[in-house]
């Protein structure tokens, strides 16, 4: 099922959390919404799943409207939010079982379906324990087997691996991996490495508005605009081999490294790429080129330029 998403707008008294948002999410992909605390992911979420409505805009769930068909979207939705709502006091096959009749599952099916839920999501070992004996991992775990238990279409899981540990946050990144091949899956999380192991496509939103659509590589590319080298070259004098680069048509800039004698930075023009040239330079000169690397643009530096704002 595609999610199509047109001008929403959500409203807190007089601010606005989510401010006019268009986007769509096909499926088989697995979207990560991005951004810092208060950004308006929750928000997002919680009007894709009918949680609440909105002031304005549209959103579409494969043929059913949010505003029109609240409870057949229900059916077509797995979701895990934030905080995991789980009944402590019930060992986790009867949870299962609880949660797969809400659901409408018919009976016949239902033990199944809470099998086939066990196994996936790795509960062998603890199906029979009360809820709340279980480690937080498992918890999620939990939470995950709970929102998969219908076989939705579309997957919403906000921060699933809050509160994790190492290990467990890799468990779970492959987990929905796993199970996000055949549906639509948005992802929300603060946590950048996460976003990028999991999803095929990053959105980040900052202040209620999409401030970046695409994926990492396409982040990167769009922040840049500029190829960053770090270039080493001997056997010439360092400063008639800081006005060749500087000569070069396609190089913007040149800068010394600290802490490298033949280091320099240089900066080609936009779009331009000074790697040939560089390399030309040196052979004419007969100097030594024995780097010449690209610097790249981190997530974490595109992430703060978008949202320091």
């Amino acid at each position: 099922m595609d999610i199509i998403v047109e001008n929403l707008t959500k409203k807190y008294g007089s601010q606005k959390a989510v401010d006019d948002i268009s986007f769509r999410v096909n499926t088989g992909e697995v979207l990560g919404f991005l951004g810092p605390n208060g950004a308006g992911k929750t928000t997002t979420m919680k009007a894709l799943t009918t949680f609440l409505d909105p002031e304005a805009g549209e959103i579409n769930i494969g043929s059913y409207n949010t505003r029109r068909n609240p409870e057949q979207i229900k059916k077509h939705i797995g979701y895990l939010p934030e905080n995991n709502p789980l009944y402590e006091e019930m060992p986790v096959v009867d949870y299962l079982w609880y949660t797969a009749e809400l659901y409408g599952i018919p009976k016949s099916k239902i033990r199944g379906r809470i099998l086939e839920m066990v196994h996936t999501c790795g509960l062998e070992g603890e199906k029979h324990k009360n809820i709340g004996q279980l480690s937080k991992g498992y918890q999620q775990r939990v939470g995950l087997a709970q929102a998969l238990i219908h076989d939705p279409e579309v997957l919403i899981f906000d921060e699933p691996t809050a509160g994790l540990d190492p290990n467990q946050i890799i468990e779970i990144r492959e987990l929905i991996k796993k199970i996000g091949r055949e549906k639509t899956v948005i992802l929300s999380s603060h946590i950048l490495a996460e976003v990028e192991a999991t999803c095929d496509r990053i959105m980040i939103i900052n202040k209620g508005k999409i401030v970046a659509d695409g994926t990492s590589q396409d982040l990167r590319k769009q922040a840049q605009g500029k190829e960053v080298l770090q270039v080493t070259i001997e056997d010439g004098d360092k400063n008639a081999i800081f006005q060749g680069l500087q000569s070069l048509k396609p190089v913007q800039a040149v800068d010394f490294l600290s802490g490298k004698p033949n280091g320099f930075e240089v900066q080609s023009v936009p779009e331009k790429s000074a790697r040939r040239d560089i390399f030309k330079l040196c052979v004419d000169k007969g100097w030594t080129l024995t780097e010449m690397a690209v610097f790249e643009t981190k997530l974490e530096d595109i992430f703060r330029e978008l949202t320091m704002n």
